[in-house]
């Protein structure tokens, strides 16, 4: 199992990256279940993207430094603007379908933004990128695909990352997966927390294996939250679009008062962290489950068009959004921390480079604004490519790697640990370092945390490997991580809100948390 390149995970950001890479390279890309399963697919909205003429890259610029709450990086941010439009076009060159209209494409507005610049597939475009970028992946003799494998570590020596072991969930088998160069694109941990608009995959798997490398792990208290997923017990992760508001989608409590231009000048456009806050707090103060958020004013005929998608998937659930309001409550969405990149998408470890949401570029900064995510995947992709060809051409002698080592572990008889701790690290997370936070719930939750890690550790090296424990070992690095950072920042700023410290963002807390393990111990600075 040798290669040039090894790349962990299938969505936008693994995908674009394999694409990018020289034919003449051997590449590995590692799935954990079929390769069009990523959550690039559970993407509505679409890509910002500076394409109108009333439009600027300053423009976009801007609205992304506002949004980000004083912590985005302003060199990443113009990187990201200036070339998402290339980028775009290769999207198109691939196969992907964006909607037109005359003079162009067709464009959103989201929240945040101050122009209309949001292009689109339907009202899924995530999905119209993954079936194109999966169809010219399968094509390429070059890139071999492993459906089915999971990711279990790094394999790290002398400080330079030489692959990873990789579980074939066929066989229960791990294998040395030797590489000259790396890439984590395994997507965001919405998983370790109780309700997410993420699919199942969403476990954390790239920041955890990178922390465990001793990578530096950034800003992960920046955890954003959708404030519209669809209220119903069998629609498990269902994300009604931000579009949705952005074409008029108006608030509303159970009882029909609209309540949003009591927290926000821009109402149902405010960013996404201080509508799902508003959504949260009209739930605590009136002790109801959801609210309503209704588009069926703007006519059944102007809704099936702007959303053929949604209109028909809610009727699955008994709702009719042309005809009348439907139910919502805010779930964890998005990673805006993660493993810390530069501009090229290297991590502190040579040879292992990241992208995608497990990626912390700098760009979200303390909150991501919308529709922003396609467009970073895909420029940082890029450059990881570039990145990943230099050091896979060079083809340095791979060094000896040893096989994975199972210490006489056992089957498990005592699968109930899993289920157990995976049920409470997601309940606590939602609790006690969900939208709303406080230090003695933080305090609580990094209690816990460690007595779980604990108990997974000692079940870990106690019984053979299983999917399931890998995602259970992961979601808990991920939470501790998460914990740790929030606790560390004593100021309420973008999607972290204290109610210790309610007041507007300190000066002193204008720098990005970095989360480190330091020969085996944990370092915040």
């Amino acid at each position: 199992m040798v290669y040039d390149v090894l790349i962990i995970g299938s969505g936008l950001a693994g995908l674009f990256a394999a694409l990018k890479l020289p034919r003449d390279l051997k590449v590995a890309l590692v799935t954990k279940r079929k390769l069009a399963d990523s959550e690039t697919v559970f993407a509505q909205g679409g890509i910002s993207c500076v394409t109108a003429a009333d439009d600027s890259f300053n423009l976009h610029i801007r609205d992304t430094l506002k949004t980000g709450g004083g912590l985005s990086d302003k060199n990443i941010a113009d990187i990201v603007v200036r070339e998402t439009p290339d980028r775009l076009k290769e999207l198109e060159r691939y196969g992907v379908r964006f909607n037109m209209s005359r003079g162009g494409y067709d464009l959103h507005l989201e929240g945040g933004h101050s122009r209309r610049r949001v292009v689109h597939s339907e009202d899924s475009t995530g999905k119209a990128v993954e079936d194109a970028l999966v169809e010219r992946v399968r094509r390429r003799k070059n890139i071999k695909l492993f459906e089915n494998h999971i990711a279990v570590n790094l394999i790290i020596k002398d400080s330079v990352c030489w692959g990873a072991y990789i579980l074939d969930e066929s066989d229960l088998s791990i294998r040395a997966f030797k590489s000259r160069a790396t890439l984590l694109a395994a997507g965001g941990a919405g998983k370790s927390y109780l309700y997410t608009s993420n699919p199942d995959v969403s476990t954390g798997d790239g920041v955890a294996m990178a922390y465990r490398a001793g990578c530096r792990i950034m800003n992960m208290e920046f955890v954003q939250f959708h404030p519209t997923c669809l209220f119903h017990p069998e629609a498990k992760s269902f994300l009604i679009s931000e579009a949705v508001r952005g074409e008029g989608g108006r608030l509303f409590t159970r009882a029909g008062k609209r309540f949003m231009k009591g927290y926000h000048p821009k109402m149902e456009l405010a960013p996404r962290d201080i509508v799902a806050r508003a959504i949260d707090d009209v739930l605590k103060k009136s002790g109801e489950e959801f609210v309503y958020l209704d588009i069926s004013y703007k006519g059944a005929a102007f809704v099936r068009k702007k959303f053929p998608y949604l209109s028909s998937s809610v009727k699955k659930y008994g709702f009719d959004m042309t005809l009348s309001p439907i139910p919502v409550v805010p779930a964890a969405h998005y990673m805006c921390g993660g493993i810390a990149v530069d501009e090229n998408a290297a991590t502190d470890i040579k040879n292992l480079f990241a992208a995608g949401e497990n990626a912390c570029t700098g760009l979200h900064g303390a909150n991501r604004l919308a529709s922003n995510s396609l467009a970073e995947a895909m420029v940082f992709a890029s450059r990881a490519a570039e990145s990943l060809a230099g050091r896979a051409s060079a083809k340095k002698r791979i060094p000896k790697i040893p096989l994975w080592k199972t210490y006489g572990a056992r089957p498990s008889d005592e699968a109930v640990v899993i289920s157990q701790n995976w049920d409470e690290i997601r309940r606590f997370m939602w609790n006690y370092v969900g939208i709303v936070r406080s230090m003695k719930r933080l305090v609580r939750a990094r209690h816990r945390i460690k007595n779980i890690i604990e108990e997974i550790e000692d079940y870990y090296w106690n019984f053979l490997v299983t999917r399931d424990l890998i995602e259970l070992r992961n979601i808990a690095h991920v939470a501790y991580i998460t914990i740790e950072s929030a606790l560390s920042r004593k100021e309420s700023r973008g999607t972290h809100y204290m109610i210790d410290y309610p007041g507007p963002p300190r000066d002193a807390f204008r720098k990005n948390t970095v989360v480190k393990r330091i020969r085996g111990k944990v370092s915040v600075l």
